[in-house]
């Protein structure tokens, strides 16, 4: 999973799976889910992000990724 924030267009993406999209599925206004060819949610995409979202911290709880989420912090800094 991938989480991708374009502050030019203030656009949170989360990428859920590593699959082609087929279809967006408009949950509510500036809220939409990128389905797969058998429905199946690939991304969720949050457009003006900032103005509904706390962009300010991100929280894993319950997944074993600590490994994962070391390398980042490592590359980022």
């Amino acid at each position: 999973m991938r989480f991708s924030y374009y502050p030019d267009t203030d656009t949170l993406y989360i990428d859920l799976l590593d699959r082609p999209g087929a279809d967006v599925l408009e949950v509510a206004a500036d809220f939409v889910v990128d389905v797969d060819s058998e429905g199946r949610p690939v991304g969720i995409e949050f457009e003006h992000a900032s103005e509904r979202i706390d962009l300010s911290k991100l929280e894993v709880e319950g997944l074993h990724t600590s490994l994962s989420l070391e390398r980042a912090q490592d590359r980022a800094g």
